[in-house]
């Protein structure tokens, strides 16, 4: 079977404290670095996402309002 361009699948391990190593190739592909943050989203009937790190932004602005907005009161 062919795997669409821009389309990735790996399998990892959950080790006995609950982490999971990226494989090198999606490391290189999301240009993930030592030291950076993560997000991890997760859905119950969906499943776990980790969207790619030039979204966190977004998705904090989505979520708490844009980055440095004032909080009204």
């Amino acid at each position: 079977m062919e795997t669409p361009n821009g389309k990735y699948a790996w399998s990892v391990t959950v080790g006995t404290k609950g982490q999971i190593v990226i494989p090198k190739e999606a490391r290189e592909v999301f240009d993930i670095q030592p030291g950076d943050t993560l997000l991890l989203l997760g859905d119950e009937k969906r499943g776990i996402a980790i969207p790619p790190k030039s979204t966190f932004t977004t998705i904090y602005s989505n979520i708490f309002g844009a980055v440095g907005e004032a909080e009204e009161g």
